[in-house]
């Protein structure tokens, strides 16, 4: 395959933009001298920002800025206007399909479904659902289309500009450089995937006592409340940094930790990547095997078979016992099998 001038149609979420980034340096591998543009919304272009992969990153917002069908055309004319000859989905979406045909992209690549396979130049067959961890589910797209992989870890770029930041962040909220900090990410897209509120205050107060941690409690800006909820129960206060940090300053945060704990959301794949030192990830409506942090040498997985079929998408569940079978006794006993060693 010949190819000068790449896009790359990239996911939504955080977690598998991370996830992709495997994909995107392996296309680089096979494509040295070309021009390689990757689309993504907003909320992920920080996972992508400063990424050497890369020759530009564009905005696509089917839900915001590009909306309309007007600003979807205007959106189609700017791809035309870049000669783009190669096209990789790695969304499955119909209309990401049509976009790149309508810009002129003369071979679109990407997993065929019923509805968009007339726009494919090369179709390829998706696997068995779950089959596949979302690294080699991405991978696969461009090992098909005959593009030899080479390796398959994400990445994530973190600045010195960054690094300075959180250092004067913990040193405003009397965070000294030999202090134990424990950083706990408490939010996840959906409620089945998170760790009961009540469970995380005594997590934060236990590590408070027994090991003089200094806890921040990470998040997005809407995660403020839950964070709020968990710093009632609490006897030692908290750090509140839930809209506070931007990704990169998150990923900066979670190297300096000495424990950072999460459920399976963005911020525990942005720590695996950016080198996080010890990681604690619980587990419960999803697998591992799909969505689980890699690399996963300084990561202890907690997740526990309460007899749900694993991964679980009943986003509206309000039993969450996968979860709640997670004791707080199970985590703080991983916490002191680190210290031990």
């Amino acid at each position: 395959m010949k190819a000068k001038r790449i896009l790359i149609f990239n996911v939504n979420w955080v977690g598998d933009v991370l996830f992709s980034t495997a994909t995107i340096r392996n296309i680089r591998h096979s494509f040295p001298d070309s021009f390689i543009s990757c689309i993504i919304p907003e909320r992920c272009y920080p996972v992508l920002k400063g990424n050497p992969h890369l020759d530009e990153i564009l905005i696509f917002n089917e839900k915001g800025r590009q909306k309309s069908i007007v600003a979807q055309l205007r959106f189609v004319k700017l791809l035309r206007s870049k000669r783009f000859d190669t096209a990789f989905l790695l969304h499955r979406s119909f209309s990401r399909a049509l976009i790149c045909r309508l810009a002129g992209i003369s071979q679109i690549i990407g997993y065929v479904t019923k509805k968009r396979g007339f726009l494919l130049s090369k179709k390829i067959s998706p696997p068995k659902q779950d089959s596949l961890h979302r690294i080699d589910y991405y991978l696969r797209i461009i090992e098909q289309a005959g593009l030899r992989v080479e390796d398959r870890y994400p990445e994530f770029f973190v600045t010195e500009e960054d690094g300075a930041f959180i250092k004067s962040f913990l040193k405003e909220n009397a965070i000294g450089e030999t202090d134990f900090l424990a950083v706990i990410n408490p939010g996840g897209n959906w409620l089945p995937k998170r760790w009961p509120k009540e469970n995380w205050a005594e997590l934060a107060d236990r590590l408070s006592v027994e090991f003089a941690a200094k806890v921040v409690i990470t998040g997005a800006g809407h995660d403020r409340k839950l964070a709020a909820g968990i710093s009632d129960k609490m006897k030692e206060k908290p750090v509140i940094a839930c809209g506070v940090l931007n990704l990169k300053q998150l990923a900066a945060l979670s190297k300096r930790a000495d424990l950072f704990i999460s459920a399976d959301t963005g911020p525990l794949h942005i720590a695996t990547a950016a080198g996080a030192k010890k990681i604690i990830a619980l587990f419960g409506p999803t697998s591992p095997e799909v969505t689980g942090p890699y690399p996963s040498k300084n990561v202890t997985l907690i997740l526990k078979d309460v007899g749900c079929n694993i991964p679980c998408y009943v986003v509206h569940c309000r039993d969450n016992r996968c979860m709640k079978a997670i004791s707080v006794e199970e985590v703080m006993e991983k916490v002191r099998g680190f210290n031990s060693c």
